[in-house]
C-alpha cells in the first residue's frame, strides 16, 4: 500500500513535532529545563539572535521542549505557524493585544468563555479598544456590526458554557470583506472535530489546559496561523513573558498523543448522556450541539467532525436543585476545568465565569444556574447511573 500524502491527525497527535533527533537517541522528547543554551562561537551565537539559523539562546523566548509542542499542534491544525503560552487565557489576551492599538475596534460574541469576555468588558475599553458583544446565534447581527468595520473579529464554538455553535465560514467571509482578522478559540471542540483555518479563520487558539493535555496536570495555551501573524504574537509574548515553560510542555505533549482516542470516547458518551438527560423529568433543557433540537445543530453538523465531550443543562427546580445534585455525584469533580480524563462538573459562577459578577453574567445571557457537564472517559453507563441516582434524589 502506498504511503499517505498527509498523515490522519490520529498519527499526527502520536509523532507531529517529534521527527528530530532526540538526546542520546531517546523515543520520547526531553525536558529542557535549562533557562540559557550556550555557544563556542560568538559568530554562532549572532547567527542564531539575529535569526540567520535555527538554534535557542533563552527559554523565555524559545525552548526545544516548547517547540516539539508547538509544532504538534501547528500540525494537527493545518497551519504554518505556532506560538505557545503560560496559559490559555495568555494565548487569549496577547493574541488580541497584539492585532489590537487604541481606537481599533473588535467585535466577538456574547457567550465567550468569561475570562475572554473581561477583556471586552473590562480591559478594551481601558485602552480605548471599543468591544462590540453580539447575540451569539444572530449571524445578521454580527454581520451588521462587523460591515462597520473592526480590526478583529474573535469567535468561539462551541460555546464556554452554553455551548451555543456560530457559522465559521459565513462569518469569517463577512470579517475579510472588511479587512479584519478572525479568530477563533477552538478549544471545546479540539483539532479532532473542528479545523477553523480551513473554514476561513485567521488564527486558531486553544487553553491546551483542556483536552489536548486531557489530564488535569498542566496549564498551557497555544496559537496557529499564518506564519507573518504568528511571528508579531510570539515577539509580543516573548517581550511581555506568558512563557510556556518546559514541563508543562512535555505534559502538554504527553497528552496530545491519546487526544483522538479521548475525544472520540468523549464525543460518544456525551451525545448519549446528552439524550439521556433529554428524557428525564427534572431537566428542563439540554444544550450539546450533537442533539437535533440544538439550534445551531445543522450548522454544528457542517462544520465539526465531532460534537465534543462538554454538555451542559438547567434543572427545573432551580439553583436549589443544582446545589443538591452536585454533591450527589460519585463521578465528577466539582472543579473548575473541562476536557479531563476525570469527568468535570460545576456551575458558571465558579468554572467559567468564575471571574464575573452576578450582573456581568446576567448581561452576557449567561444563566447562574446552569450546569456545565465534561464528560471523562470513564464507563459511559457508570456516569448515567451516577446521574440517575442523583436526580432520582431530588428532593
Amino acid at each position: 500500500m502506498a504511503e499517505r500524502e498527509v498523515p490522519s491527525r490520529d498519527t499526527l497527535a502520536v509523532w507531529a513535532g517529534e521527527g528530530d533527533p532526540t538526546w542520546e537517541g531517546s523515543t520520547q522528547v526531553p525536558v529542557v529545563h535549562s533557562v540559557s543554551f550556550g555557544y563556542r562561537s560568538v559568530d554562532d551565537w549572532l547567527d542564531v539572535a539575529r535569526g540567520r539559523r535555527p538554534g535557542y539562546i533563552y527559554s523565555r523566548n524559545k525552548n526545544p521542549t516548547v517547540r516539539a509542542f508547538e509544532e504538534k499542534v501547528r500540525q494537527l491544525e493545518g497551519a504554518e505557524a505556532a506560538t505557545s503560552f503560560a496559559t490559555g487565557m495568555a494565548a487569549v489576551s496577547n493574541t488580541l493585544f497584539t492585532l489590537l492599538s487604541p481606537g481599533d475596534r473588535v467585535v466577538s460574541l456574547r457567550d465567550t468563555y468569561g475570562g475572554t469576555s473581561k477583556i471586552f468588558i473590562e480591559f478594551c475599553p481601558r485602552f480605548r479598544i471599543e468591544a462590540v458583544l453580539c447575540e451569539t446565534t444572530d449571524h445578521e447581527a454580527i454581520e451588521a456590526e462587523v460591515a462597520k468595520g473592526c480590526k478583529v473579529l474573535y469567535l468561539e464554538s462551541p460555546t464556554n458554557p452554553t455551548l451555543k455553535v456560530v457559522d465559521l465560514a459565513r462569518l469569517a467571509r463577512a470579517a475579510h470583506e472588511v479587512g479584519a482578522a478572525v479568530v477563533v478559540d477552538n478549544t471545546l471542540a479540539t483539532p479532532i472535530n473542528q479545523s477553523p483555518l480551513e473554514l476561513g479563520a485567521d488564527l486558531v487558539l486553544h487553553s491546551a489546559t483542556k483536552f489536548l493535555g486531557g489530564h488535569a496536570d498542566a496549564l498551557g495555551g497555544v496559537v496557529c496561523g499564518p506564519a507573518g501573524l504568528v511571528h508579531d504574537i510570539f515577539h509580543f509574548r516573548e517581550i511581555n513573558g506568558a512563557s510556556l515553560h518546559a514541563a508543562p510542555a512535555y505534559l502538554l505533549l504527553r497528552g496530545i498523543k491519546t487526544l483522538h482516542l479521548r475525544v472520540a470516547r468523549q464525543n460518544e458518551s456525551a451525545l448519549r448522556i446528552a439524550q439521556f438527560l433529554a428524557g428525564r423529568p427534572e431537566v428542563g433543557e439540554v444544550f450539546y450541539p450533537g442533539l437535533p433540537s440544538h439550534e445551531n445543530h445543522e450548522i454544528a453538523g457542517r462544520q465539526m467532525r465531532g460534537f465534543g465531550g462538554v454538555l451542559s443543562f438547567s434543572l427545573k427546580g432551580g439553583f436549589e436543585a443544582v446545589r443538591q445534585l452536585l454533591p450527589r455525584l460519585k463521578y465528577a469533580h466539582m472543579a473548575a476545568n473541562l476536557g479531563a480524563v476525570e469527568t468535570l462538573v460545576g456551575i458558571p459562577a465558579t468554572t467559567s465565569h468564575v471571574e464575573c459578577t452576578a450582573q456581568e453574567m446576567e448581561s452576557l445571557g449567561i444563566p447562574t444556574g446552569l450546569i456545565r457537564y465534561s464528560v471523562g472517559i470513564e464507563s459511559c453507563e457508570d456516569l448515567m447511573a451516577d446521574l440517575a441516582a442523583a436526580l432520582d434524589g431530588l428532593g
